[in-house]
Formats: C-alpha cells, structure tokens, sequence
C-alpha cells in the first residue's frame, strides 16, 4: 500500500466544489504587480475555466457508464491529479466529475499536482508528469483503475502529429480542436471502460 494512502492524502485532497472554487478566486487576482509567468498562467486559467463551464452545460451520461456506474457495489476513492492552467483537464475534469457525483459510493479528490510531486512520480505518462490522472481506489487503497492524461484518440493524435514535427503551439492547437469538436465526450466512453473492466474482475474474483 502506498505510504501517501496511509497517511490519507487522497482522501483530505479538495472536493470539486473547493477546487472550482479555488479556480474562480484565482481568476479575481489582479494583473497588476504580476510578472509575464503570472500573467500567462492566469490566461490559461481563465480560457480553461470558460472551457470547463462548456463541457459541463453540454454534458449528457450516455447510458453506458450510467449502468457502470449504478453496478458499483463498494466505496471507491477517485484521487485526481491536476492544475487549473492544465488545457486537457479543462475538458476532461467536468465529465469525471459529474460521474462521481452520479454514485453515492464514489467520493472525488483533487490534489494539485505541483503541491503532490512525489504521488505524480509514481503516475507518470511515458516519464512525463502529464495531467489530469485518475487513480481509482477501493477502500483498503488497492487501486482499481487509472486514467489520463486524455483520451486514447486525442494521444494518438498528438503522437501523430508530434512525428510529423509539429512545434508545441500547432500541438496545443490542435488538441484544443479536437476537444472543441466535443472529443471530450470520449473521457465518458472510456471512463465506462475503465469501471467494467473492474466490475468484470471482481466477478471472475469471486466466482473463483
């Protein structure tokens, strides 16, 4: 069991209620005295947060995870890595949100991954720090699932697109492209995925 577990970090991290509003009272910080660093990071976070707002009103649960969702049977802990200025959590964040707010057994943690250096280490992206990710946990800190940083689809296109020599800003571009073309509705297909892959190894575990 990690020691992060066993000292209860996850489970003291913020709800998503405090996080957005902990984003909103970002967003109220003046400009002025700020450096171009500050500034910078305070356009993201603002373009992010009308992203965020988006996907949250266009939101609909397909009946897919709705069903995966209603057969949880035990608590599960979702532990969120994440920062507000992060483009892909903007669109992802919300529907993972909303699907544990759909479950009474689900309880929904966010922890900054700037303040969380030594968890994000042990939940690295081909050796990169990439957020969001979503690590699942049941009660006793067995880890069901992890997900993130973005869907299979918009990684592909990225990997894709990165080969052909595209330059930092033609990636983010395009990752926003494909988000705005409601691509985020993939973190719902896959997020169904993830809990009936566990629902189908609980079975197998306790037909055995």
């Amino acid at each position: 069991m990690h020691r992060f577990w066993l000292e209860r970090r996850p489970h003291n991290g913020l709800t998503y209620e405090a996080y957005v509003a902990a984003w909103e009272e970002a967003l109220r910080q003046p400009l002025a005295g700020l450096d171009a660093q500050a500034r910078r990071y305070l356009y993201y976070r603002r373009y992010n947060y009308e992203r965020a707002q988006r996907v949250a009103e266009a939101y609909r649960m397909s009946e897919r995870l709705a069903r995966a969702l209603e057969a949880i049977e035990q608590p599960q802990l979702w532990m969120v890595l994440t920062e507000d200025w992060c483009g892909d959590s903007a669109y992802s964040l919300p529907v993972i949100a909303e699907a544990a707010r759909r479950s009474p057994l689900i309880t929904l943690r966010i922890l900054r991954r700037d303040e969380n250096p030594d968890i994000m280490d042990l939940y690295l992206t081909r050796g990169a720090r990439s957020i969001p990710k979503l690590v699942a946990f049941a009660e006793d800190g067995t880890e069901l699932f992890t997900w993130g940083p973005r869907p299979a689809e918009a990684q592909a296109l990225r990997d894709r697109l990165k080969e052909e020599g595209a330059d930092a800003r033609q990636l983010t571009q395009a990752l926003i492209d494909w988000y705005e073309a409601c691509g985020w509705q993939q973190v719902d297909a896959e997020l169904a995925e993830r809990l009936e892959a566990v629902q189908e190894a609980q079975r197998l575990s306790s037909s055995r």
